[in-house]
């Protein structure tokens, strides 16, 4: 992940999954700070890195607070979305 601006086009929980991580390690986070920033215990950031499809959506918002990640919403590209896995 580069500092310039990068959207990732998410299709299923597993995807969000794996960017909570991806972008909590790049950051040099440790699930316990994340925790603090969004409220809640390092065991249940563990859990929910693992089990996005359990991510409220206030959770969700906090969490890309604390990674000072941007949250977008848009039509999806249709040629993306004969491709993708669904939730």
């Amino acid at each position: 992940m580069s500092q310039s601006t990068r959207f990732q086009p998410l299709y299923s929980a597993l995807q969000l999954g794996q960017l909570l991580v991806s972008t909590r390690k790049w950051k040099k986070m440790t699930q316990a700070e994340v925790g603090i920033r969004v409220g809640l215990s390092q065991n249940r950031i563990s859990h929910l890195e693992r089990h996005a499809d359990e991510i409220s959506y206030q959770q969700l918002l906090s969490w890309c607070a604390a990674l000072e990640l941007e949250l977008r919403l848009g039509v999806r590209d249709a040629s993306a979305a004969a491709s993708s896995v669904e939730w």
